[in-house]
């Protein structure tokens, strides 16, 4: 357990970067209570273009500077100096000509943490090459199994509307920054820390991973599903969500719906029925839900245990009561007076959420700082530099995906996560069908489980027992961080809710991560990732140009509101240092994964419209798209961000399209993008994904392939920055899973232990942590208690 050394409430934040993704990060960290610069250099700043200055820049001072000056480079000089942790965006070659290259803030600000957030890091052999968002999002593999509701190869992959990479790279950036810098000051040692939106995105690939290493199998986004009913249904005013993961949902639905004839035959009894025949199950489905109103279906359902949901536009999501209950939507004015209704943060502490104290700033607002005498950063401890959470020990109480992605998060910066299950209702990822051919099929054989709990401990406890539940909280007693993600409501059942828990210890931190919240109309309905994702507004936004609202491909709300509760967690950790109080963290899925849609937000609230469906294109680029290339079902993305880069591009491929005065401008490349796209198409269409990829970034042009979870696994660029995992499983052997996205300078990287089997730990996590003798083990274990 953690000491109670205070250190100072929040450090200083410079963001030098121009990315959404740190934006992003120095957001998230002003609002927890970070003091934050943010440095724009001159130019044009897209986050003030796009519209996304007054959300994301909220709660800062700015500053406007050229570094290549040298006054600007001695004012950037003073605030390094003064920052604790500096936020960077640039490529390796324009960190070293700055000055901010690994070994030169080594040299000159050793006590800093830098936290660089780039398309695929300062490390490793593709870590100069340009990108866009479409870059990351198919370069990570995220788009090779979006949306998956389409059995036509033809499709190409989709990217999800927005810069989806940046906001969860800003959010896993604020989460490692804080917790670096929190053991920077106890070891008095800073850190550089290399995080790669790629292998972010290559890290929550869902079932992707564990397929290929354990079945052998590639996830593609025109594979049909497995469980069903899984799929977005036409009610008669919109569509809506419905998706029934076991069997005991899918008989629930049944009798709400009144147990119709053809839900008695038999090709429909069970899962594998279902999956065999889904087309005929999607038909009668669509044929009983078409009469109903989207909204009455959903509370209907909802009240039945059924997980349906509504698929939101923006003009819907803004109406949303159970969001305005839960505090959601703040009504602010900028610096010009304008008022704005903003997403809020969405971490819910005990406290509240985080308020806007500053509204984002004019440009150079806070210029004067730069001739005032800052403080200078100091480091108050002279311990060794050891992982962020070395020492914090975790209770992880939660099963499926988003609590214990959250409790992976915390293995990764070091934490001591002690996983409490049981083989009487072994997880559910323990139960799905993704085990090796090769070896024995048992609790311990899945790769979903296995890829979610890495570095974990499992401890075996029947929590449904007054004795378990006693354990549970000896356990706690001697912890810091508790993590649970059960349905609204049945932790207090359980006897383990806050309050009792605090009455264990004072200092815990409860992080509690569900569809819907802990509060509100809606607390206690159904909440998965894929009908979280429905209630967002980003499905609502997400598909081909001229079709309908889609899946986003994988149940991105799971990992996201994981995350978001691990920085939670993280802030909670840093208050407490301060005053010694423990605190609960309340994360929804819905409420995690809205705020990824801020650029339609945003234009919502300025237009009363919101962005049409465009594929893999892009308002602000052309051409930006992705192109089948020569390879069985190959793909290859293409950028050109500016006129510059069309010019570039255009005399590569086509002498004459290069001539054409038509296509010179952003305005006519819009206006002709059928006719270019059909055009690049077919010169793609003759030519190799990779090929083409490096022709076009020798010309500094964003290309790149979609990569399929095979390509992820033997990529040289992931293999060589050590993201691609292969310990050794007690049960499974080596097998290939995602790792960390992120690395230290100083600080040891690497997954360090594969996934625990069942009950591993038990023995000596009982014998360390609580001192229990041998003897009273065994009687624990005799009366049932340890199983």
């Amino acid at each position: 357990m953690t000491s109670g050394t205070a250190t100072p409430a929040f450090p200083r934040v410079l963001e030098l970067g121009a990315g959404l993704g740190v934006a992003w990060a120095g957001r998230l960290l002003a609002d927890a209570g970070a003091e934050v610069i943010r440095v724009e250099a001159s130019g044009e700043d897209p986050l003030r273009t796009r519209g996304l200055h007054p959300a994301v820049n909220a709660n800062k001072r700015g500053v406007r500077l050229d570094p290549d000056q040298g006054a600007g480079r001695a004012h950037q000089t003073k605030l390094l100096a003064w920052a604790d942790i500096v936020l960077l965006s640039d490529a390796p070659t324009m960190l070293a000509a700055g000055g901010l290259d690994p070994q030169t803030l080594r040299a000159t600000q050793p006590g800093l943490v830098a936290v660089a957030v780039t398309p695929f890091g300062v490390r490793g052999p593709r870590a100069n090459f340009q990108a866009t968002e479409l870059t990351v999002l198919h370069g990570g593999g995220w788009a090779s199994v979006c949306p998956n509701t389409h059995l036509d190869p033809a499709l190409p992959p989709l990217k999800v509307f927005g810069e989806q990479s940046a906001f969860l790279a800003g959010t896993t950036a604020a989460l490692v920054a804080l917790a670096t810098w929190r053991q920077a000051m106890r070891s008095g040692v800073g850190d550089f820390v290399d995080l790669s939106q790629q292998a972010y995105i290559a890290s929550v690939l869902e079932a992707g991973m564990p397929a290929l290493g354990y079945r052998d199998l590639i996830a593609r986004r025109y594979h049909p599903r497995g469980l069903l009913p899984w799929r977005i249904f036409q009610a008669k005013d919109g569509p809506v969500y419905l998706v029934c993961i076991e069997q005991d949902q899918w008989e629930r639905l049944v009798a709400f719906l009144g147990t119709p004839e053809w839900t008695q035959m038999d090709i429909f009894a069970d899962n594998a029925g279902r999956a065999e025949n889904q087309d005929i199950l999607h038909e009668l489905l669509q044929q009983e839900i078409a009469g109903w109103a989207a909204q009455d279906l959903y509370h209907a359902a909802q009240k039945a245990r059924i997980a349906v949901a509504p698929v939101l536009d923006y003009a819907q999501l803004a109406r949303e009561e159970h969001l305005k209950a839960r505090d959601f939507f703040h009504t602010h004015r900028d610096a010009e007076g304008k008022e704005h209704r903003l997403m809020a943060n969405p971490i819910l502490a005990t406290r509240g959420r985080a308020t806007i104290r500053l509204p984002a700033p004019h440009v150079g607002e806070h210029n004067a700082l730069l001739d005032e005498d800052l403080p200078v950063r100091t480091r108050l401890g002279s311990d060794s530099a050891r992982l962020p959470l070395d020492g914090v020990r975790v209770v992880d109480l939660s099963w499926a995906w988003a609590g214990p992605f959250c409790a992976l998060m915390l293995a990764h910066l070091g934490a001591d996560v002690i996983r409490i299950e049981s083989a009487q209702r072994p997880d559910l990822y323990r139960r799905l069908p993704l085990s090796p051919d090769d070896v024995p099929t048992t609790l311990n054989s899945s790769g979903m489980f296995n890829q979610w709990h890495q570095g974990k401990r499992s401890v075996a406890v029947n929590m449904r027992s007054d004795a378990g539940r006693a354990l549970i909280l000896e356990l706690v007693a001697k912890s810091d961080v508790v993590v649970q993600n059960f349905g609204t409501g049945v932790l207090e059942r359980l006897g383990l809710g806050y309050d009792v828990l605090k009455q264990a210890n004072p200092r815990i931190v409860l992080a509690s991560v569900s569809g819907y919240g802990q509060t509100g109309p809606c607390a206690h309905y159904m909440g998965y990732g894929p009908s979280a994702a429905a209630l967002t507004g980003l499905c609502s936004v997400t598909g081909y140009e001229g079709g309908d609202a889609e899946e986003l491909g994988l149940s991105m709300p799971d990992p996201t509101s994981g995350l978001t509760a691990a920085l939670g967690v993280m802030e909670a950790l840093v208050r407490r240092d301060a005053t010694g109080e423990g605190d609960h963290i309340d994360v929804s899925l819905w409420e995690a994964t809205a705020v990824h849609g801020l650029e339609a937000w945003m234009q919502f609230q300025a237009t009363g419209t919101q962005p049409p469906r465009m594929g893999n294109r892009d308002a602000r680029m052309a051409p930006h798209n992705c192109y089948r290339s020569l390879e069985e079902d190959g793909w290859v993305t293409i950028a050109c961000r500016d006129d510059g880069e069309w010019r570039q591009f255009a005399g590569h491929i086509d002498a004459t399209l290069a001539k054409d005065e038509r296509f010179w401008t952003l305005a006519g490349r819009k206006a002709y993008e059928d006719e270019i796209d059909a055009r690049i198409g077919a010169w793609a269409a003759e030519r190799g994904r990779w090929l083409i990829t490096r022709e076009l970034q020798a010309l500094g042009i964003p290309a790149f392939p979609t990569l399929s979870t095979r390509d992820i696994a033997d990529d040289p660029h992931l293999n060589a920055r050590g993201f691609i995992e292969r310990l050794a499983h007690p049960e499974v052997g080596v097998r290939p899973h995602a790792g960390i996205p992120w690395r230290f300078d100083n600080r040891p990287n690497g997954v360090r232990q594969p996934a625990p089997c069942l009950g591993a730990d038990t023995e000596a996590v009982l014998r360390e942590v609580l001192g229990m003798p041998a003897d009273r083990i065994a009687e624990l274990r005799a009366a049932g208690v340890l199983s």
